[in-house]
């Protein structure tokens, strides 16, 4: 019997592919997902109806950048990396995680 695999959480995916992008630098999507699943253990899965739309939302705001590329398997493929502004948003992006983990451990504390 197979494990379900969970979702990734709402409001999270931003700063996972910002993460990834910064510690693996220039990828393309399938690999950004295929990493962010591998990191989770596998526990979460992402699917091309949530990575691509996130790509292209962080490409808008200006924290990533594409370029086409090959990949691997000699496939045409948009690469991504991290702008300047991409990393002082995932320094955002941390600093409110960490405040909200932060409220979540004081607020289980108090509830057992």
């Amino acid at each position: 019997m197979s494990a379900i695999k969970a979702e990734i959480p709402y409001g999270t995916l931003d700063l996972l592919i910002l993460k990834t992008l910064k510690t693996m630098g220039k990828l393309h999507g399938y690999a950004v997902a295929r990493r962010i699943e591998q990191v989770s253990g596998d526990s979460f899965q992402l699917s091309q109806g949530s990575i691509y739309p996130a790509l292209i939302r962080l490409q808008q705001e200006g924290w990533i950048t594409a370029e086409w590329g090959t990949s691997e398997t000699s496939r045409k493929v948009k690469f991504y990396s991290l702008t300047r502004a991409g990393r002082k948003q995932l320094s955002v992006e941390v600093a409110n995680w960490e405040k909200t983990i932060a409220f979540m451990a004081r607020f289980l504390e108090e509830s057992t």
